[in-house]
């Protein structure tokens, strides 16, 4: 008798249940027949499974398209398993070579620091505390001797690291690949070596890192863990990855206001992926949706302002997602100024002759956040002083205190002369 006889039919539904949870939203499970037999035993014995991730803190703020593993780690943790995420402080340092043309600048041990602790900040906004399992690889990364780094190095051929698609196509265009790059992919391989995982997170474009860990337990003698792809989200032009860099995020860290109008900008194409893997909406809920926007008895708008609220919600609270909606049907559905502009006070020393060019206005109010920025806002017709447009980025204005500045439909200031 196997083991999925020997179950219960609730034990068997419960395998079930859980298998269709992992599933949503996933690209690709390697393998899944060991996902299953895994949970099997998990819930025959009712021992829990530990699921990794890695982050290494490359950059110290989160955006909505790094939580959609995160998610998926919520489920893991719903279903009564057991995080183990992995600050990569040591690996951080390296950089991962993913995706990147030319060897990463390495991080300062400040820079990684600096960068974990507001990780740790944001990543409890969507994981349970309880039930996570917080290291930094430099416990066991660190102590390893160079015997220790020969060893492990021994284990993987340098055809196998070429088989990567970043170091293929640096090797054939004769660009430099250094040494320690090759040890990135080790070292996450070894963090899973290290807490004998069961599982391992990551996007699409980490299965290479993913299956190395599978290799190296196979290596130490472990169980191999299963690697979980979970897709990119697009960003908010709806074709390139959701970054920073480009503009395109939204920041979970982000005011409410700024978080939901950017929710609205979202392309309708996009809504429902971005309600499937960035959001906390049942498989029951989502299905609703689904058919509803495809029937046509929900409108996109509303589904949108749903979403919204739910950003919103999940990163500041119920109350300030229902202001955050009250305002924008206000500022943008009535077209209305908001109630609430903030009152920022002008210095006497920012005023030349009792008058500012508008690109120092609006840096000196904290709209912007540089001279160049604030002269592309203009340029691009997103500025107004009292509902005027503003089109010469070098107009010199007189304020007498009062003024209304905005810039695009979000950022509002009232001038109040120092």
């Amino acid at each position: 008798m196997t083991k999925w006889e020997q179950l219960t039919a609730e034990q068997q539904n419960e395998v079930n249940r859980q298998l269709e949870t992992i599933r949503r939203g996933v690209v690709e499970i390697v393998p899944e027949d060991e996902l299953k037999q895994k949970i099997i035993d998990s819930v025959a014995t009712g021992k829990p499974l530990k699921v990794k991730l890695g982050l290494d803190p490359s950059a110290p703020d989160i955006h909505v398209g790094h939580t959609v593993v995160l998610h998926k780690l919520r489920q893991f943790q719903e279903l009564g398993h057991q995080v183990q995420l992995i600050i990569g402080d040591f690996t951080g340092r390296i950089g991962d070579p993913t995706g990147k043309s030319e060897t990463r600048k390495q991080l300062t041990e400040d820079d990684v620091k600096r960068n974990a602790l507001t990780y740790q900040k944001q990543i409890y906004k969507i994981l349970d505390p309880q039930k996570t399992q917080l290291f930094y690889n430099s416990e066991w990364l660190g102590p390893l001797t160079f015997a220790d780094v020969v060893q492990l190095s021994a284990k993987v051929t340098v055809a196998r690291m070429l088989e990567r698609d970043d170091f293929s196509k640096r090797y054939a265009g004769g660009l430099p690949i250094h040494i320690h790059e090759f040890f990135y992919p080790l070292m996450q391989g070894y963090d899973s070596v290290a807490l004998k995982s069961d599982i391992e997170l990551g996007g699409t474009d980490q299965k290479f890192n993913l299956l190395m860990g599978r290799t190296l337990q196979k290596e130490y003698g472990l169980p191999a863990q299963i690697a979980i792809m979970n897709p990119l989200l697009e960003g908010l032009d709806g074709v390139q990855k959701m970054s920073k860099s480009l503009g395109n995020y939204i920041g979970i860290d982000e005011e409410p206001n700024e978080i939901y109008g950017k929710a609205m900008s979202v392309p309708d194409e996009l809504m429902l992926k971005y309600y499937e893997l960035a959001t906390d909406i049942s498989n029951e809920e989502l299905l609703q949706l689904r058919e509803g926007i495809a029937q046509g008895t929900i409108h996109p708008r509303d589904a949108k302002m749903r979403l919204a609220h739910m950003f919103v919600r999940m990163y500041h609270g119920e109350q300030a997602a229902d202001d955050a909606q009250q305002h924008f049907v206000t500022v943008f559905q009535q077209r209305a100024l908001p109630d609430d502009i903030e009152e920022v006070t002008l210095p006497p020393e920012a005023l030349e002759g009792g008058k500012i060019r508008i690109a120092k206005l609006l840096v000196t109010l904290g709209l912007q956040s540089s001279n160049s920025e604030a002269r592309r806002s203009v340029q691009q017709g997103a500025v107004k002083v009292n509902e005027r447009k503003i089109i010469d980025p070098n107009e010199e204005l007189t304020p007498e205190g009062g003024e209304i500045v905005q810039v695009g439909k979000r950022k509002f200031a009232k001038i109040k002369l120092g």
